[in-house]
């Protein structure tokens, strides 16, 4: 099948899904359009994955930077998931801890509390389920869907069983669920229907009804058992998401801004949905458009070039492109700490040489020496108590939007040295978490771009 035509049949399944959901869907509100959720750095105090030891912001950095790794090293499974072959998704993040945030929610008519991974990247948001034939042990008591009034199986006649090869089947007339993952990880159960609770205040919380998740019987090899997580909190663009499922809610709008590293503690993450996000300043807004492929559910953008120290670098108009095997192309994603730019030559110029080169000469000419750093980072140097000339990057968006990254957000500042924050792009460029910080991120799904803009991230 052509890649328009198949981009065609899924853009088609997507509007059959999310127009069932919007019918299907209903809550309860004061403020019908608009939610708020306040999500936790998964090394911070208040997150269910914090260890009792402290970890130094070096640490911390290179544990994030081998998440930033892992992910990159299974980004060709994902880019070549389609109908055919969906099961054999790896999601590495699951594998690997490497989600930096927890939302909390409540679940059920007997309000069950849950706390699951937040991850831009995932679709169908799951959590364990009693009766359980195989959970691993979490800290929370496990949801009973027994218990609930509101709880219901998902039809087999629903358009998510209907599509062969996906990760939905019928069996013995019950939409049954397999994410399988690298290394024979993997999470099972029943596509189901339940009330979601999300709380605004110790008082009031937002009810949203028969909303699908994955009621998970059976997960193994999970890497997050015995804290108090069960389960992912999935926002990508796939029709099973909670963002999807939501979109006639929060238009399919939602924005966060992340508090710089070093000041993270005890900060959160402000996740904002639909009209609770904050109208951005006109003047200073910069906007670039989605771009959209087959079973490609990221957020990917067109990146037209990279500037060095405000010079504009002369790649190729293909360098950035997203190609037809899924592979190439850029998005945007908080799941990775760092940034990575594809190491793959294309049209005989390799960005990622490039830009080490660059970053290299720079350095060596104002006689900084090269030296090494346990995160594996490739461009490290000794950082002399009287330099401060460090350098900056620009990523140049389609539609003129142009994304300054200063000194402080390009690189990772230890005691005695510091390191260029990029590591290698095994199959895509990803503009990641380290790159973001102090900038206002608005995903406008329903309105095909994303928008961001500086801010001052500690005061959201």
């Amino acid at each position: 099948m052509s890649l328009s035509l198949r981009f065609l049949s899924a853009k088609l399944f997507l509007c059959l899904c999310l127009t069932l959901f919007q019918h299907h869907v209903t809550f309860s509100a004061s403020n019908p359009t608009g939610l708020t959720l306040r999500a936790v750095l998964d090394d911070s105090p208040n997150s269910p994955l914090y260890l009792i030891e402290n970890l130094t912001i070096a640490e911390r950095i290179e544990r994030f930077i081998q998440v930033t790794n892992a992910k990159d090293n299974y980004l060709n499974l994902n880019a070549r998931v389609g109908p055919d072959n969906s099961n054999s998704l790896s999601r590495v993040v699951m594998a690997r801890d490497g989600l930096f945030y927890s939302v909390w929610l409540l679940i059920g008519s007997q309000g069950q509390e849950v706390k699951l991974l937040m991850d831009t990247g995932g679709g169908l948001t799951w959590t364990q389920c009693q009766p359980c034939l195989n959970c691993f042990p979490q800290n929370l008591p496990i949801y009973d869907s027994r218990a609930s009034t509101t709880y219901s199986t998902l039809s087999c006649d629903h358009p998510l069983c209907q599509v062969e090869g996906s990760l939905y089947t019928c069996v013995d007339d019950l939409c049954i669920f397999v994410h399988n993952y690298h290394g024979g990880l993997y999470t099972t159960g029943v596509a189901s229907l339940e009330t979601f609770y999300f709380p605004m205040d110790p008082s009031t919380a937002l009810t949203f009804n028969n909303l699908v998740f994955g009621c998970s019987r059976d997960s193994r090899n999970v890497v997050f058992q015995d804290t108090e997580l069960s389960g992912i909190f999935g926002m990508n663009m796939m029709p099973d998401s909670l963002m999807s499922q939501l979109s006639s809610f929060t238009n399919f709008r939602f924005s966060y801004c992340l508090v710089p590293f070093p000041d993270l503690i005890p900060h959160t993450l402000v996740l904002r949905f639909g009209d609770d996000i904050p109208l951005l300043p006109p003047e200073r807004v910069k906007t670039t458009m989605f771009v959209h492929a087959p079973y490609l559910y990221n957020y990917y953008v067109n990146l037209v070039t990279i500037s060095f120290l405000n010079d504009r670098l002369g790649f190729p108009p293909s360098q950035f492109q997203l190609r037809e095997d899924g592979l190439g192309g850029c998005f945007v994603d908080s799941g990775y700490l760092l940034t990575a730019i594809e190491d793959n030559y294309v049209e005989g110029v390799n960005a990622y040489d490039v830009l080490i080169d660059l970053f290299t000469a720079y350095y060596e000419s104002n006689n900084l020496r090269r030296t090494t750093d346990p995160s594996g980072l490739d461009m490290c140097f000794e950082r002399p108590n009287d330099f401060n000339n460090f350098a900056n990057l620009t990523f140049h968006f389609d539609g003129e939007a142009d994304y300054f990254v200063p000194p402080q957000h390009l690189h990772i500042f230890q005691q005695d040295h510091f390191c260029v924050a990029i590591t290698r792009g095994r199959y895509a460029t990803v503009l990641g978490a380290w790159q973001q910080q102090n900038k206002r991120m608005l995903y406008d799904v329903g309105l095909g771009r994303l928008q961001f803009a500086d801010e001052n991230c500690a005061n959201d």
